[in-house]
């Protein structure tokens, strides 16, 4: 319990930290224009022609997946490593943290915001681009010093290969909504804390 109640202070935290920035941008470029919730995609996806979003989610989520079992035992010391060993007793906390404290607040700060300002200057495949690189980036650098150069720049390719094509998934299938993102990044980050509970790998 007491695991589950730091988890959901902590998914507060820094989803409030994580929006911070981009709530003043909107408060000060884009406030008459649009809610807030729009402007950084939280919202709902609208309507889709055919089954390409929901195809394309789930060859991602799949390939998210089968990837992360070639990257994890490469990884000694993960974010979901605070669950290792704990079993089911500990999926109340590892769901919050996979979708909230760590999907959510990266979706909203990457392609919510980073990706939407950018394409909006640059264009989309910039855009995309720049917003994969620094989120490859952004996982890659934390474990440089733990697992070397090499496995961290393999880290850093399968994260960028990755959110860079939940950018795409968001803008051109989604209609611009960071909800299939997220729904990628909290199944996969539940997925680690799965593995980490059952100390499978």
């Amino acid at each position: 319990m007491e695991l589950l109640v730091n988890k959901l202070i902590s998914s507060i935290l820094q989803i409030l930290l994580f929006a911070a920035i981009p709530f003043i941008w909107w408060a000060v470029s884009s406030r008459k224009q649009t809610s807030f919730w729009n402007w950084i995609g939280l919202k709902k996806i609208g309507e889709v022609k055919g089954k390409s979003l929901y195809v394309w989610t789930g060859a991602i989520i799949v390939g998210f997946l089968l990837l992360s079992l070639l990257i994890l035992p490469l990884v000694s010391d993960t974010a979901a490593s605070e669950f290792n060993g704990l079993g089911i007793a500990a999926l109340p906390a590892a769901l919050v943290y996979a979708f909230f404290n760590t999907a959510l607040p990266e979706e909203i700060i990457f392609r919510g915001f980073l990706l939407k300002r950018c394409s909006a200057k640059l264009g989309f495949p910039i855009g995309n681009a720049i917003q994969s690189l620094v989120f490859g980036l952004m996982h890659g650098v934390m474990f440089f010093a733990i697992t070397g150069a090499l496995t961290a720049l393999l880290i850093i390719i399968f994260t960028g290969a990755i959110g860079w094509f939940m950018g795409m998934i968001n803008e051109k299938k989604a209609n611009g909504s960071i909800l299939p993102s997220w729904l990628i990044h909290g199944i996969a980050n539940t997925f680690s804390a799965f593995m980490a509970m059952f100390l499978i790998l």
